[in-house]
């Protein structure tokens, strides 16, 4: 199999095995962010669409379950090669709809592929626990089954990654899945569920629905659907969380963030530098783990802003798909113009706007979303800036006077995603650790998010749910525990007992 190109005017569904046009008569563009030009359709799912998805998972689910978690690594193994032989493919259908720069989207690949590898070790990752003569005669086992059909309802920014946090580890478990992606980049979806079926992944076991809230809603709804997991906003992270538990499902929903990178005035300043520009402008900050305030601690201020100004200014705006790009465009028009509202709102509120990309062009690409990187100083706790995320390239420069009021400002923020703190005290630094309010840590990381046997979330307004994602957490969630005490009637004692139980 060579090369996978865009060849499609039209991006459908993949539901048992199959590519499918499904009954829903409702499409919307796809655009290439960089041109603004329509680059193909999307076709929206409805409710029978859904249900057509969820029944193929369904009737999937008793031959997958049975089958032996080793025969279901080694399909997880040939999914692998797979990702990793059309890695750069994946990464153009990225850099072609989202727009981030090819080599960012080439990480973000790499990525999703460390979550597989982590799959094929499923049986390993299911074994239970044993005791031997837990009371006289009696043997005690657990055992982990899968759940049955689950969902997941991925972003626009991670159109690999996001759904590699999911399917790998739910599949592999033994359950059968139904993924919509986002409408605004949906191709990847189309081309992972292509590579497992060359897997050798049974029909109906992986199933793409595109789609927008009419599907969500559907399977929300769906009786058959046993899991849903989300990574979006945090309003609709809410919205799914409530839905899917008044529904009887289990879910785990990711919401936003607002991630805090502390500078202490001992911070390596080359390394806080880079670390800010990299963590805030990077996917142009449509990241749920970007740095998009800057609490900068005593007179380490005075230092770091003119270099931030002067790296921001710097910064390569361009075509994801050229070499040199460190920045591309923005996923929508109406995206852009919802930031470009935010940056206004951070001017009226007093903020200092030390470098302003809302006029930003790219010549020879004028119909693109534009937006360069945005830098503000001297924003404050009440201002809507601070306060929301923006979900694009603006980074927000707070100034506190010592660690304390630091630490204090990172753990009364509603959000608590990631977080990071740069310094060369090793104290400040395990207090950090130990006493910030966020699920994710860097100590001299800028962006800490987790490799795929440690799991990925939030806290506070970022995550509703007991679990987090992928990882051991992500087997915890896509399985159930069964407990099994068992005895022969050679050591029953004669006679019933009418007492509880106790070991004897």
């Amino acid at each position: 199999m060579g090369a996978r190109e865009l060849d499609s005017a039209v991006v459908g569904h993949h539901i048992g095995g199959q590519p499918a046009t499904g009954h829903g008569q409702r499409r919307q563009p796809v655009y290439n962010p960089a041109t603004g030009a329509v680059a193909r359709e999307v076709l929206l799912a409805d409710a029978v669409d859904v249900d057509a998805a969820v029944a193929a998972a369904a009737a999937a689910f008793p031959g997958w379950a049975q089958t032996s978690p080793l025969r279901r690594a080694r399909v997880m193994f040939r999914f692998l090669e797979l990702m990793n032989r059309h890695r750069d493919d994946l990464a153009r259908l990225i850099t072609a709809e989202h727009g981030k720069v090819f080599s960012d989207a080439q990480g973000e690949v790499t990525r999703g592929i460390e979550i597989v590898e982590f799959a094929c070790g499923i049986p390993q990752l299911l074994k239970g626990e044993y005791t031997e003569q837990v009371s006289t005669g009696i043997d005690n086992w657990t055992m982990r089954q899968p759940l049955g059909v689950v969902a997941g309802i991925t972003p626009f920014n991670f159109p690999c990654m996001v759904p590699c946090w999911m399917f790998p580890v739910a599949i592999a478990a033994g359950n059968t899945f139904v993924l919509k992606p986002s409408p605004l980049d949906p191709s990847a979806s189309v081309l992972m569920a292509e590579l497992l079926r060359e897997a050798g992944l049974p029909d109906g076991v992986f199933n793409v629905v595109q789609g927008d809230k009419d599907a969500v809603d559907a399977l929300l709804a769906h009786a058959d659907v046993k899991a849903v997991s989300f990574v979006g906003s945090t309003p609709v992270a809410h919205h799914i969380a409530q839905e899917a538990a008044r529904h009887g499902k289990r879910v785990q929903a990711l919401g936003g963030a607002k991630n805090h990178m502390v500078v202490m005035p001992d911070a390596d300043l080359d390394q806080a530098v880079d670390a800010l520009i990299g963590s805030a402008f990077g996917s142009a900050g449509e990241r749920c783990m970007a740095i998009s305030v800057a609490v900068l601690v005593g007179d380490v201020a005075d230092q770091l802003v003119p270099r931030l100004v002067e790296r921001t200014r710097a910064l390569k705006i361009a075509d994801g798909t050229q070499a040199d790009a460190e920045m591309g465009p923005i996923v929508t028009a109406a995206a852009r113009d919802r930031i470009r509202g935010c940056i206004d709102a951070g001017v009226r509120a007093g903020a200092q706007l030390l470098v302003d990309g809302r006029q930003l062009q790219v010549p020879g690409r004028e119909g693109g979303f534009w937006l360069g990187g945005t830098l503000f100083d001297h924003v404050r706790p009440d201002m809507s800036i601070y306060q929301d995320e923006i979900f694009g390239p603006v980074l927000g420069c707070v100034r506190v006077p010592d660690f304390a009021a630091a630490l204090q400002l990172v753990n009364d923020h509603a959000f608590g995603n990631g977080t990071a703190c740069f310094t060369r005290d090793g104290h400040v630094a395990r207090e950090f650790a130990r006493r910030v309010q966020a699920g994710m840590v860097g100590i001299n990381v800028p962006i800490p998010v987790p490799m795929a046997w440690h799991g990925f979330g939030g806290w506070k307004a970022s995550l509703f749910g007991d679990m987090h994602a992928y990882g051991t957490e992500g087997v915890r969630f896509y399985t159930k525990q069964k407990s099994v005490m068992q005895r022969w009637p050679e050591s029953t004692p004669k006679g019933a007992e009418f007492a509880m139980p106790t070991a004897k």
